[in-house]
């Protein structure tokens, strides 16, 4: 599909990049939305917490929606969304990856930005529950890599299945990683540095044999993280084998279901590689919106809901309908 245009323009002050990331998650709060939280036990012996939102009334509708680097299921961007989407006759499942939910999981692996095993075991989940027509999903960030990933790599996707969003996604992971290891970028690094290591040393303790805390220590960067766990964790050889094949760049041309990337120009997390121009010309199924603003996973829009949640609603709405053409 051509590149599509954006009408997003937000107050000025919203329109620095840096202003638009940090307050949703300093500033925003999100009321009125009730999470019940369930707990799915894995094939592999491990669990997942989900966390449900419901409509008012009964629906056929289901959402997944899943976080990003470090987040969980009440991030603001997450409750904020699902608040949105529960108003309008959807329910909503927010996703809290291996590791995310407040309790230290059963194995040593957790969650990166290519675990679409785990999408793909909760999608089978909702399915066997036989309650939704219609289920889409929504990624932010690290999520979003993870959704495109997960709808690009072959497998046979459910034909409830309807539409997915990925929103400040990182389809190139090193490209995007470069970007974050700039100067104009520190104090975020630095952020998600404390939470990781932080998590790194809750593994230690339960996990001695396989990693010690002079390694944790050691780690002065997001690649020296993903060389020492991400990858090794998850069965890769490096930091850069792990990026090279999670990337969802390279599986945008097989996705075959309507799907929206919403990457702000403004986006200081995101490096050229990860505004996926070609493939979108390229697949019918793809819709790719660079609005001038937006920061990351920011987005802000005078009132409750944010331009985000307005456009990913909207863009499930619209392709409800829609007929798989391969």
């Amino acid at each position: 599909m051509p590149i599509v245009s954006s009408t997003y323009t937000p107050p000025l002050v919203f329109r620095n990049g840096h202003v638009s990331t940090i307050y949703p998650n300093l500033l925003r709060k999100v009321n009125g939305i009730q999470q019940n939280r369930e707990r799915v036990e894995l094939d592999d012996g491990d669990f997942i917490d989900l966390d449900w939102s419901h409509a008012s009334s009964t629906t056929k509708k289901v959402a997944i929606i899943i976080h990003g680097l470090e987040g969980n299921a009440q991030r603001q961007y997450m409750v904020g969304l699902a608040r949105h989407l529960n108003h309008n006759d959807w329910d909503t499942i927010c996703v809290n990856l291996r590791n995310c939910s407040g309790e230290v999981n059963r194995l040593y692996r957790s969650y990166n930005a290519g675990v679409s095993d785990d999408l793909e075991r909760i999608v089978n989940y909702v399915l066997s529950k036989n309650q939704y027509i219609n289920i889409s999903l929504c990624g932010f960030s690290l999520g979003g890599n993870l959704t495109l990933k997960y709808l690009g790599e072959g497998r046979n996707i459910p034909s409830e299945i309807k539409a997915a969003v990925a929103i400040s996604a990182p389809c190139d992971l090193h490209n995007s990683l470069l970007e974050i290891n700039k100067s104009k970028n520190y104090i975020y690094e630095q952020r998600f540095m404390r939470h990781l290591k932080a998590k790194l040393y809750e593994r230690q303790a339960v996990f001695p044999d396989k990693i010690t805390k002079s390694d944790i220590k050691a780690c002065t960067s997001l690649i020296d993280i993903d060389n020492l766990y991400t990858s090794l964790a998850h069965g890769y050889k490096d930091a850069i084998d792990y990026y090279t094949k999670c990337s969802s760049k390279q599986f945008l041309k097989n996705i075959e279901i309507p799907t929206l990337i919403l990457n702000a120009k403004n986006d200081s997390f995101l490096g050229n590689r990860c505004y996926p121009e070609d493939e979108a010309k390229e697949n019918r199924h793809l819709f790719l919106e660079i609005p001038k603003y937006g920061g990351h996973v920011g987005f802000y829009f005078p009132g409750k809901t944010y331009y985000n949640e307005a456009r990913t609603l909207e863009f499930f709405d619209k392709s409800s309908d829609f007929q798989r053409v391969k």
